[in-house]
């Protein structure tokens, strides 16, 4: 991790796959309006079979990690704990896993129900790009 890195941002580190960034939603938002990103949300539940999947067999991937790094924001909720439930009035939720992609102001550009391949992930973050 940078030594230049606010204390308040985390970003968990993966080798090659997605690196999420954990702190609070609102450091988030502000975040993404900073450096003109768009958020990309994984909205889960710990339960989620379909979730597990996404995280162990997609956001692994380097060619995953390597567009999503440079394109988004990224951040994994657990919709059920923390800030999940209040995310959850705002984004309301029809399924697990649901993949949101929002902007700085908070506004859904694209919502996205259930477990996508690598393939198909890459595509859809592109054509929110």
């Amino acid at each position: 991790m940078s030594a230049f890195a606010p204390a308040n941002h985390t970003v968990i580190e993966d080798t090659e796959g997605i690196q999420f960034t954990e702190t609070s939603w609102n450091n988030i938002l502000k975040k993404a309006k900073a450096e003109k990103k768009v958020i990309f949300l994984d909205a889960y539940a710990s339960w989620c079979g379909p979730c597990k999947m996404l995280q162990k067999n997609v956001f692994t991937r380097k060619e995953v990690g390597d567009y999503f790094n440079k394109s988004f924001i990224n951040v994994k909720m657990d919709m059920e704990k923390g800030e999940g439930p209040m995310l959850s009035q705002r984004y309301p939720l029809e399924a697990y896993p649901t993949l949101l992609f929002i902007d700085g102001n908070g506004r859904v550009l694209k919502k996205v129900i259930g477990y996508q391949a690598p393939e198909q992930l890459l595509a859809i973050g592109k054509s929110v790009k």
